[in-house]
């Protein structure tokens, strides 16, 4: 049993209320606690050591991760984050010191984007573990859910892809700003933050929606180091397979109007000059993803990373 079967499994029975507009199975939660102008937008989220990062990893880049992952997923919403919690666990020979390196780095991004941390919990672990809850919100209209891409929409996608272990995995930067000013001049129909690979994270899109999808890939943006990847060997992952599996580029991948394709790829250059934004392909009828070259369409069957898959 893979991950998205396990939750799955264990979600499908969840109870609810009347204030959960959205519960689990998008990248936050969405609950309308009575404001009249927004709704809340609810996350949490974890990094695990050698998992998410190993023992050789500067500590400020841990606690800048463990924040930034919710904060990429508040983006995937078009929302804005406020308040969070951490939950800290630790070996029992923990570095004081190393610790507090480590909520160096996880402060500097909450100052930087508005958030107050505000309380937390602390545990023995056998590695070091943190966990973030994240509570935001989005204006009433302008939340985006992974469940509206529609037939004929284009697929777009920002920066680069694959290769995300070379660092980029501890450096990116949420893309808060680009998805509020996208719901506010170009409302995507759907939108999702890439943490587990171009090819999983669309097809979460697809399954939300019903729909399937065509890529070009001659479009999808490959990364410099997912390129010097591919060349370094004969078990080297080829670049473009990368940038379709590898995970953890944390941008944004979302779809809208074919019809306003053009006018959103001129004002996104405008708007934000340093960050690269490239139409990949469309929305179709048929289910599935299918990957368009110079030999033709073929069905692509592959998924970006998976916890608990045996293969």
């Amino acid at each position: 049993m893979n991950e998205f079967e396990l939750i799955a499994k264990l979600t499908h029975s969840l109870p609810t209320n009347k204030s959960v507009v959205v519960g689990a199975g998008d990248d936050c939660a969405v609950l309308d606690l009575g404001v009249a102008d927004k709704l809340f937008l609810f996350k949490t989220d974890a990094v695990v050591e050698g998992v998410h990062f190993t023992k050789d990893t500067p500590p400020e880049k841990i606690g800048r991760k463990a924040l930034a992952r919710c904060l990429s997923d508040i983006a995937a919403m078009a929302g804005t984050p406020q308040h969070a919690v951490v939950t800290l666990g630790l070996p029992r020979d923990f570095d004081a010191a190393f610790v507090e390196k480590i909520y160096a780095g996880l402060a500097e991004v909450a100052h930087g984007h508005g958030v107050a941390i505000v309380g937390g919990e602390t545990t023995t672990n056998p590695v070091i573990l943190l966990n973030l809850a994240l509570l935001g919100f989005a204006p009433r209209g302008k939340c985006v859910l992974r469940s509206g891409a529609e037939v004929g929409d284009a697929i777009f996608v920002t920066g680069e892809l694959g290769g995300s272990l070379a660092g980029r995995h501890l450096d990116f930067e949420p893309r808060l700003a680009e998805a509020r000013w996208l719901a506010e001049h170009f409302p995507p129909h759907a939108m999702i933050d890439l943490s587990d690979g171009l090819a999983g994270d669309l097809k979460h899109i697809l399954a939300a929606s019903k729909v399937g999808a065509e890529l070009l890939t001659r479009s999808i943006p490959v990364s410099r180091a997912a390129k010097l990847a591919g060349k370094a060997g004969d078990t080297a992952k080829p670049a473009l397979l990368a940038a379709l599996t590898d995970g953890e580029d944390f941008e944004l991948l979302f779809t809208v109007a074919a019809k306003d394709a053009v006018a959103l790829l001129d004002a996104w250059k405008a708007k934000f000059p340093g960050t690269r934004l490239t139409c990949i392909g469309k929305i179709t009828s048929g289910p599935g993803l299918a990957l368009r070259d110079g030999r033709g369409v073929m069905p692509f069957t592959g998924a970006g990373y998976v916890h608990f898959a045996t293969s």
